[in-house]
């Protein structure tokens, strides 16, 4: 069927394959258990790569859409999780007394999900947009590629500053806690 050389050409281009991707890829915890990420997070200091998302209107918004702002990319995998949702409800209230920032809470959830949840908590200060006809989640690393949570988001937080440069990250280790909400928002203060 195969020569021995085509076969060990097959599994050399594997192993290189599999090496260049785990440069890459970031490890995370969910449930205990290691998962990866698509990529590690853009870089610090350089420009926020272009996105398109789609807001609870199910129009598209870009990162021109918030351009001159502060913005607070608050990264998760479903508002329908008592974690992602309370990242939402925090940021929501540090929102409200944040000048020139915009919270941009970005998940896979359909946009009538999280239209339904900001209406049920009372959600104002925050702007829900949904990654689930685009790919926002490879170009910021953060789409898992493996565990029963392929597909999905990790939880991050990328801060913008108004030029589009990203002035601060955290990938979170572990899916199940929240973000460093304090760090967030000292970026914005520096």
């Amino acid at each position: 069927m195969y020569s021995k050389f085509a076969l060990g050409v097959l599994l050399f281009l594997s192993a290189f394959v599999f090496a260049q991707n785990s440069k890459t890829a970031n490890t995370v915890m969910a449930g205990g258990k290691p998962v990866h990420t698509y990529a590690k997070l853009p870089p610090l200091n350089k420009q926020a790569p272009v996105f398109t998302l789609t807001d609870v209107a199910m129009k598209d918004q870009t990162l021109d859409s918030y351009k001159g702002k502060y913005l607070i990319l608050n990264i998760f995998p479903s508002v329908d999780t008592g974690v992602c949702s309370a990242s939402v409800r925090h940021f929501n209230e540090d929102a409200a007394n944040l000048p020139n920032t915009v919270v941009l809470c970005i998940s896979k959830d359909l946009p009538f999900a999280q239209k339904r949840f900001c209406g049920a908590e009372g959600i104002k200060n925050v702007v829900m947009l949904s990654d689930f006809r685009s790919d926002f989640g490879k170009k910021y690393g953060v789409e898992l590629t493996d565990s029963a949570m392929k597909g999905l988001l990790s939880r991050a937080v990328v801060v913008i500053d108004p030029s589009g440069k990203i002035i601060y990250e955290e990938q979170v280790a572990d899916i199940s806690h929240e973000p460093n909400y304090e760090a967030a928002i000292g970026a914005l203060k520096k």
